[in-house]
């Protein structure tokens, strides 16, 4: 089977150049044919595409996080407009609110977010959202705001409600390791229920390890356990979905041409 890793901070799980290619290589022999590197602030973004800029089956993602949003250099603007011209950048984020852990006010988060939103609409690129206890504010500002390549909410953690809302707004959405937690019902819900050609996987490596892997640090290598328990909880056949959930990801980041 393949897999496409469709979100991993790989700067986040090693600093050091070798050993995030070792990682990217790891992955690759698990099966992770192609992963979405994701900085959350412009200045790792550059120093991370750099490090895996001979890793061609890494692609990049370009933005400023929510937690970047109570000092964001003068310049994010530039910076990011550079980045999006760069050889394998597909996709603006990740962007979104976070309302958790309070990273300036909210006036800034969602000042910041659209801004993001716009400017995926000029490049013509899809943006990746991340939402965290700010879901009305988010499909609300979604509404006024797509871009027109669209978007996915990255590590979904709303329930099976929400989820038919954000499909209403042809928004993909991606599940992390916390899929495979027993108690993650409204997850299950989700992914049970929903239209399997708006799923993506992703490992949100080095957070949200699958159950398999707990207690340690996740990495893209350990994304088979996701699409595994998607498929058994979808009561589907698991290459199946493998090779489902690929296409989106193919498709959703506009590299199937």
């Amino acid at each position: 089977m393949k897999y496409f890793d469709t979100h991993a901070h790989i700067g986040l799980i090693h600093e050091d150049p070798i050993e995030q290619l070792i990682i990217v290589k790891e992955a690759k022999h698990a099966g992770v044919e192609h992963i979405v590197s994701i900085s959350n602030n412009i200045m790792d973004f550059f120093d991370v595409y750099q490090n895996l800029l001979t890793a061609e089956n890494v692609f990049f993602a370009a933005g400023l996080s929510p937690s970047e949003v109570a000092n964001p250099p003068s310049d994010w603007e530039m910076k990011l407009e550079k980045a999006v011209s760069l050889d394998r950048v597909i996709a603006i984020g990740e962007t979104g609110l976070d309302y958790y852990r309070k990273f300036g006010s909210k006036n800034n988060q969602v000042e910041l977010f659209i801004r993001h939103l716009e400017l995926a609409d000029k490049y013509n690129l899809p943006v990746i959202i991340h939402n965290r206890e700010a879901g009305a504010d988010v499909l609300d500002i979604l509404r006024n705001n797509m871009p027109r390549k669209g978007g996915v909410l990255h590590c979904y953690s709303e329930d099976y409600d929400y989820a038919r809302k954000a499909l209403d707004l042809n928004l993909y959405i991606s599940f992390a390791g916390n899929l495979t937690y027993r108690n993650a019902k409204n997850l299950h819900e989700t992914a049970r229920n929903i239209p399997i050609d708006r799923i993506l996987v992703e490992s949100e490596s080095p957070f949200m390890v699958p159950a398999h892997y707990r207690g340690k640090r996740n990495r893209p290598a350990y994304i088979w356990e996701t699409i595994q328990y998607l498929a058994e909880i979808r009561g589907e056949n698991e290459e199946d979905v493998s090779e489902i959930v690929f296409q989106n990801s193919l498709n959703f980041f506009n590299l199937n041409k």
